[in-house]
């Protein structure tokens, strides 16, 4: 088994160090973003701009809550790859922010194909094991620190499907935690010290400190998303409901967790306003009210790479401008 795991990467690292094979990864992702963005204009069109009659202060504070919430979750990432190793938090930033814009019309799941390819592109010098391995401590860091918001919600829920669903969420996170604890120890087993992968993860796993950080800093993460969520009730004319902003983000986040979906945005988007029209919110009111959340999520990734290509742009224009000065 850890020598077919092995192969497999070890396969899938020399397809991706050829230069034909990185360029049409990095054409996909452009011509998936450019297809995203068109769709939802069109659905803008047709359907008319959700966030048109929202309280226009309240709808750029969760907007902004949701830009300082990418910054928690990329500090987070970070935390889970070796100290000797760590990209910097910009990259990591940028790539989950890609990932974000490209999940409108990508499948569930294959938005960690981009982020490893933009965070590659952003000067992430990690190889792709290394990047594999820190996404999927990531997935079970947001499971785990989802367990309070889950077990909260549960405690909201006045549906008992939705309290069981909820209460599945929460003991998932607990199950997920127990192996972040346990990866380390087993890792450095000397039983499975012989296998050439058990050796390399047990170099490359973080230890149980750094995973509590990235715990700390992933929950931050979600609580500002949550706030930012209240905000957006309140902007809607809905509310300001801490529990129906809890209820929403454990039921989107744990949508994106499914091995395989629709795009990744429009099941995020599906589940939080089933969960909001379980909760006694009217249809119209939660279709809104998802669809305008995603939008800003949305809005804060393309901020995140807009910045960063202007930033770089710039950068190299500095230099240009300097290398003439001195010619």
């Amino acid at each position: 088994m850890a020598q077919t795991f092995s192969l497999i990467s070890d396969r899938f690292v020399a397809a991706w160090r050829r230069p034909r094979v990185r360029l049409g990864i990095n054409l996909a992702c452009g011509l998936l973003a450019t297809g995203a963005l068109l769709l939802a204009a069109r659905h803008v069109a047709g359907t008319g701009w959700p966030l048109q009659k929202a309280d226009p202060l309240l709808a750029v504070g969760a907007g902004l809550l949701f830009l300082v919430g990418v910054g928690f979750k990329a500090y987070g990432w970070q935390r889970l790859f070796a100290s000797d190793e760590r990209p910097r938090t910009v990259a990591l930033a940028v790539s989950g922010a890609a990932a974000c814009v490209t999940g409108v019309a990508l499948p569930g799941r294959f938005d960690d194909v981009v982020r490893i390819a933009v965070a590659r592109k952003a000067g992430c010098r990690s190889c792709v094991k290394t990047l594999c391995l820190s996404l999927f401590l990531l997935g079970l860091v947001d499971a785990v620190a989802l367990v309070p918001l889950a077990s909260t919600g549960a405690g909201f829920a006045s549906n008992s499907a939705l309290r069981a669903g909820l209460a599945i969420v929460a003991a998932g996170g607990v199950g997920a935690a127990v192996v972040l604890l346990a990866l380390p120890r087993v890792t450095r087993s000397r039983r499975l010290s012989r296998f050439r992968v058990s050796r390399w993860l047990a170099d490359h796993v973080t230890n149980s400190r750094d995973a509590l950080s990235a715990g700390l800093l992933v929950s931050g993460s979600w609580l500002v998303r949550s706030v930012g969520l209240l905000l957006l009730l309140g902007a809607l004319g809905i509310g300001f409901s801490f529990p129906l902003a809890i209820l929403f983000l454990t039921g989107a986040a744990a949508s994106s967790a499914l091995p395989i979906a629709p795009a990744g945005a429009a099941t995020q988007v599906g589940a939080g306003a089933a969960v909001l029209v379980a909760s006694g919110v009217k249809t119209s009111a939660a279709v809104a009210f998802a669809l305008s959340a995603q939008l800003l999520v949305i809005f804060a990734a393309v901020a995140v790479v807009g910045s960063f290509v202007v930033w770089r742009l710039a950068r190299r224009l500095h230099g240009r401008l300097a290398a003439i000065q001195f010619a």
